[in-house]
């Protein structure tokens, strides 16, 4: 009785546990893993260029940028049918259905330092960050 007890028990706990973990929104807050600090930050001209590609989800989630000169940001797409495709990024204003594949350049400003512009998908299942430091 007591061993037909404990096995219901981690049954129960690894049913419930696993149901979490395919539930839980793994890519709403990015890992400091993921930090890319210069592979796609480019400055060009005095203007700093940040690529993101867009494709099941964005990559990379977090970008570090510096602060205090104009910014744009590349968002760019290969045959993205996904929601990625669909990009808000409310810091700026911006709210576009981009391109199937193409690129689309977005004016970000000047970014303040300490300041964190975040992009998300229409469904919000991916997001990206800028921060600048």
């Amino acid at each position: 009785m007591k061993k037909n007890i404990a096995i219901s028990l981690v049954l129960s706990v690894a049913i419930i546990g696993g149901a979490i973990y395919f539930v839980s929104d793994k890519t709403a807050v990015p890992e400091i893993d993921d930090l890319s600090q210069s592979q796609n930050i480019e400055i060009r001209d005095d203007i700093q260029y940040i690529t993101i590609n867009a494709r099941g989800g964005y990559s990379p989630r977090i970008s570090v940028a510096q602060p205090n000169i104009p910014t744009k940001l590349v968002v760019k797409t290969n045959e993205t049918f996904d929601c990625s495709a669909s990009l808000t990024i409310r810091d700026v204003g911006f709210q576009k259905v981009l391109q199937p594949t193409g690129e689309e350049t977005i004016d970000l400003g000047i970014l303040k330092e300490g300041g964190t512009i975040q992009g998300v998908c229409s469904m919000g299942m991916y997001s990206f960050q800028i921060r600048s430091t």
